[in-house]
């Protein structure tokens, strides 16, 4: 294409107003489909002597009840077995069908094969492997929610990359191909007598970021042609955008405000809510509600799970697991499991304006069965049943390809280690009827407090029991012997304290975080910019494609991080800086933690230029190198130390960050300056 007609082209993608369009050309007319079965759903209660679930009021008939599957048939061909309540052996889709699933969402890939056919793991999902769930699904009554990664490996937040057959593509001829792609893989499903109800355009598409692409326009171009093989296709189906981290409200309200602006296609917003990460119901149904009556669309939860038991069972390890830094709103058991869906399902039915549905994620991932786990590893090799195995390796060389391995979610699953269904996969039925119980404590709300060096402070008395109602009372607790001076003389840090409580056999533990005194202000960036001074730099000013500032995408902890992020080379360039009042003479130190990378390659160290710095008197005297590690590296603890100030001093102290390479971006949060005592 000439460089003009590029121009053009852009500039209509931008505006919302041109559409990549299919081969439009003469075809021979196709075979007649099979004609799709109409699914007509009806529902009696299951009884259950142990789960108590309170009915959710309002729930509908065709309210969406989904569960994601998409890594059975990987999980049988390595050997497992599923049986129903009776212990029979039994199609697991069967199973899911007779508890209240009416919808099973797959997931497909493009080419999740190496050039010598191995499989990349993670159920190897390609077309293939959604049609064969999909006629169990069909056959078994149940709808099928089908979900274009638009990628041959995972999409999330945190990476999109482009299917390697569209890897040299400009944007344009990847529009036609991602339409051509979508049309081609329903046709198929349809040929097969499918029943298709949803289609996802993207996988948690976060900021506009799909298929390798990051910029919003493009992003919108690629969404439209998805949805207009959908509308071709399958007609009825519902077309389904994807975001994760409804915790960061203005950038949902953001995202939808721009796929409004660029005119895309779609009929539901759906969202990821996992309550270890993404905040309050309170503030989901707020959220959902907003964008579904200021753009009159749908909502729905696409994804969601919770622990019933911290046991791995693959020998791989979990995800969810002990220990503090993360929400637990409900106990690790089979009654908080269920006591989560159904109030996940609640909020969904009764506090979303337009809510239609919840899917639960991975609820049949369970263990491969294996002794050990080198007999594990040869299955998921061999069969794709881990979450990644070697061979992803070419494709995501800096994930996949140093993490590979099994699940990491088994113990989130609806169905035990033996593949026999739990009694929280009932509440999936329950909700809409309810179901009574025996009253039993079910397990205890841990204590997690927080406190500066400087306080006096006692460990909290009380720890609230819960029930398996999901009601709650305080127990007495008495915890081991906790130094609490020492403690604190040693500054930050995190600690886990082991306690008993009245009445309760199992385990209780306080998570106690001591800190310093922090003379920075606003240090974690919950009021944006509010005391920071952030200066360009950059030849290049603010746009589209080089941005600085606080953002929701990507927190430590809190609602916001400083963020930066540039598309192209030679952009990233700017210091932020903060005036502290101090009045003591006396040796200071100071932390603060980075995450970063680039959108297509490692972070290259020596294109980097990061450091923290401090002045005295408008003079750089003592700096520290920081570093951008990749995402999935996590964030990084940086620390200057041997700081001196004497009373009187102007001191200033600050980030300059210079990042070289194309799609260089990162966030800086939690910046900490303490006296040394």
């Amino acid at each position: 294409m000439k460089k003009f007609g590029k121009l053009l082209f852009s500039s209509l993608l931008m505006l919302g107003l041109l559409s990549c369009g299919g081969n439009q050309g003469g075809t021979t007319p196709p075979e007649p489909d099979p004609e799709i079965p109409e699914i007509v759903r009806t529902y009696e209660k299951i009884e259950s002597a142990t789960l108590y679930t309170k009915k959710v009021e309002n729930m509908s008939n065709d309210f969406i009840m989904g569960m994601d599957a998409s890594s059975v048939i990987s999980l049988e061909n390595s050997g497992v077995k599923f049986y129903d309540f009776n212990g029979k052996e039994e199609d697991v889709f069967k199973v899911l069908s007779d508890n209240g699933v009416n919808y099973i969402r797959v997931r497909i890939w493009n080419d999740p094969f190496d050039k010598n056919g191995h499989g990349y793991g993670g159920g190897n999902c390609d077309i293939n492997t959604a049609i064969a769930i999909g006629k169990r699904a069909t056959a078994n009554k149940m709808k099928l929610l089908v979900n274009f990664h638009y990628s041959d490996f995972w999409a999330d937040p945190a990476k999109q990359m482009v299917p390697k057959a569209w890897k040299e593509m400009e944007i344009m001829d990847k529009c036609e191909a991602l339409y051509e792609y979508t049309k081609e893989s329903l046709q198929k499903l349809r040929h097969e007598g499918i029943a298709v109800g949803m289609v996802q355009v993207g996988n948690e598409t976060s900021g506009g970021k799909m298929a390798g692409e990051t910029r919003f326009s493009y992003f919108a171009a690629l969404f439209n042609e998805g949805a207009k093989a959908v509308r071709e296709i399958y007609p009825d189906a519902l077309v389904a955008c994807h975001f994760a981290n409804p915790e960061k409200t203005n950038n949902y309200y953001d995202w939808a405000a721009k796929m409004n602006q660029y005119n895309v296609d779609y009929d539901v917003f759906g969202s990821s809510y996992y309550p270890y990460w993404h905040g309050t119901l309170e503030n989901l149904g707020t959220v959902l509600s907003t964008i579904a009556t200021t753009y009159n669309k749908k909502t729905m939860v696409l994804e969601t799970s919770y622990a019933f038991t911290t046991e791995d069972t693959d020998y791989f390890g979990n995800t969810i697991g002990t220990g503090g830094g993360i929400a637990k709103p409900y106990p690790f058991s089979i009654a908080g499991q269920a006591n989560c869906i159904r109030d996940i399902v609640d909020t969904v039915v009764n506090h979303c304006t337009n809510g239609i549905g919840v899917c639960y994620w991975e609820g049949t991932w369970i263990s491969v069965g294996g002794a050990n786990y080198d007999e594990n590893l040869a299955k998921w090799e061999q069969y794709g049943s881990g979450w990644a195995s070697s061979y992803a390796a070419e494709y995501d060389p800096n994930d996949a390809g140093k993490w590979y391995g099994g699940t990491a979610v088994d113990n989130q699953a609806f169905f035990d280690k033996t593949g026999h269904p739990l009694e929280s996969l009932k509440v999936l039925n329950n909700v809409r009827f309810g179901n009574d119980a025996p009253k039993y404590v079910d397990g205890v709300q841990n204590a997690e407090v927080s406190y500066y060096t400087y306080e006096d402070f006692t460990l909290p008395e009380t720890v609230d029991v819960i029930y398996n109602d999901n009601s709650r009372s305080p127990l007495a607790v008495i915890w081991e012997d906790f130094d609490i001076p020492a403690a604190k003389a040693k500054g930050n840090g995190k600690y886990e304290i082991k306690g008993h409580a009245e009445g309760y056999s199992g385990d209780v533990y306080c998570y106690l975080t001591i800190m310093e005194y922090n003379y920075l202000q606003n240090f974690g960036f919950e009021e944006q910019a509010k005391h920071w001074t952030m200066t360009n730099n950059s030849e290049s000013a603010f746009s589209d494609e080089y941005k600085v500032l606080p953002t929701e995408e990507n927190p430590q902890t809190g609602k916001y991080a400083y963020h930066f992020w540039a598309k192209g080379e030679n952009v990233v360039n700017f210091d932020l800086e903060q005036e502290l009042t101090l009045s003591q003479t006396g040796n200071y130190k100071m932390q603060a933690s980075l995450l970063g990378g680039t959108d297509v390659s490692p972070a290259t160290e020596d294109l980097q230029n990061i450091y923290m710095y401090v002045k005295i008197n408008d003079v750089v005297t003592y700096t520290k190198d920081m570093k951008l590690k990749g995402y999935a590296a996590g964030y990084s603890d940086f620390l200057l130390t041997g700081i001196h100030y004497e009373a009187g001093q102007k001191i200033v102290v600050g980030f300059h960050v210079e990042a070289k390479e194309r799609g260089s971006w990162g966030d800086i949060d939690d910046c900490m300056f303490n006296i040394v005592l």
